[in-house]
């Protein structure tokens, strides 16, 4: 495994990291959750993300088992705050009543006196930007986490954060946003300020959802018990990827995977590594091997003249506007 700053942060993360969005809680049972947060640990990966929201704050509990008993300073814990975790008005947001409530229940169930880094999971319109910097300054300040984040802000967004944050002497290094070969949004404005800001991405879906493993075939129906076919496991989220045009493309990348003598999804993850904004690429996995085989994409350094052949392939279907970068207008 290797590792790096978490943007312009002393705070080193694997390159590679599990996450539990989708699987944890819903879609795979505990034991087998248990066996990937373990294949995660024995390879490396010391850099684990969640979110309060995911499978209704089960996942956050999930992964606080499968943790016990590690050594707390072996470990970076993240985790998020923002969508629904109840039935009321302020069970959700960013208000200061919502984020000092959530970061209690957060450690309560991953079972942790801290958190590595507390995310912002979107931007929220309904809450002045400064009430929410300050509320993450006193969870910081009383020691609950040790970094403040966001996940998927445009770079306005970023840039007001950022400043608040630095005149609240506290630090905002990461940005959560999707990214992979299929979804470069970020690409435009999201990177080049932070860069200048010092923040880095951690990125969620370099595998767009399964698809660059390439097994899902252009005219054919998806195998059976795969993402795309599971209501739990996030179908509704994968169907815009799964189009023939899109299935096609994925296609022409086998046999510059096997040029570069990687699978399908370790290049997929290579790929994105190879931006320097890219702190670290979030997997997910259902079973123990899907672990194994996607943290040997951690170190690997991809030629040039491979880089404009998965370019060449895949710009026709590319998603670029920075506009698709968004959160909802009003609080869920």
């Amino acid at each position: 495994m290797e590792f790096r700053h978490l943007g312009r942060s002393g705070l080193m993360v694997s390159e590679i990291s599990y996450g539990n969005w989708i699987t944890h809680g819903s879609q795979v049972e505990e034991e087998a959750a248990l066996a990937c947060v373990r294949a995660a640990l024995d390879n490396g990966i010391t850099t684990f993300d969640t979110a309060d929201v995911y499978a209704g704050t089960r996942a956050e509990s999930v992964l606080g088992r499968a943790l016990a008993g590690e050594r707390r300073e072996g470990l970076e814990i993240f985790t998020k705050v923002y969508w629904p975790t109840g039935p009321g008005p302020n069970d959700r947001g960013l208000s200061r009543k919502h984020i000092l409530e959530s970061i209690n229940g957060s450690l309560r169930r991953l079972q942790t006196d801290h958190v590595d880094l507390y995310q912002a999971h979107r931007f929220d319109y309904s809450t002045p930007l400064e009430e929410t910097m300050e509320a993450f300054a006193d969870v910081v300040r009383s020691g609950k986490a040790l970094y403040i984040g966001v996940s998927e802000w445009n770079a306005g967004q970023i840039r007001a954060a950022f400043e608040l944050a630095r005149g609240l002497n506290i630090q905002l290094v990461s940005n959560q946003p999707q990214y992979s070969m299929l979804w470069r949004v970020i690409e435009s404005e999201v990177v080049p300020a932070s860069e200048e800001l010092g923040v880095g991405q951690i990125v969620w879906s370099p595998i767009a959802q399964g698809v660059l493993t390439g097994k899902y075939q252009p005219g054919q129906p998806p195998p059976a018990g795969s993402r795309a076919t599971d209501e739990k496991s996030g179908a509704d989220f994968i169907a815009r990827l799964m189009t023939d045009e899109v299935l096609g493309a994925v296609q022409q990348l086998k046999p510059l995977a096997e040029q570069a003598g990687l699978s399908m999804a370790q290049l997929a993850v290579a790929w994105v590594l190879q931006n320097s904004n890219v702190s670290s690429a979030i997997i997910g996995a259902s079973r123990p091997d899907q672990v194994v085989e996607n943290v040997k994409a951690a170190g690997v350094k991809l030629e040039a003249d491979l880089m404009k052949a998965i370019d060449d392939v895949l710009n026709p279907v590319v998603q670029r506007d920075p506009e698709l970068t968004q959160s909802p207008a009003e609080r869920p």
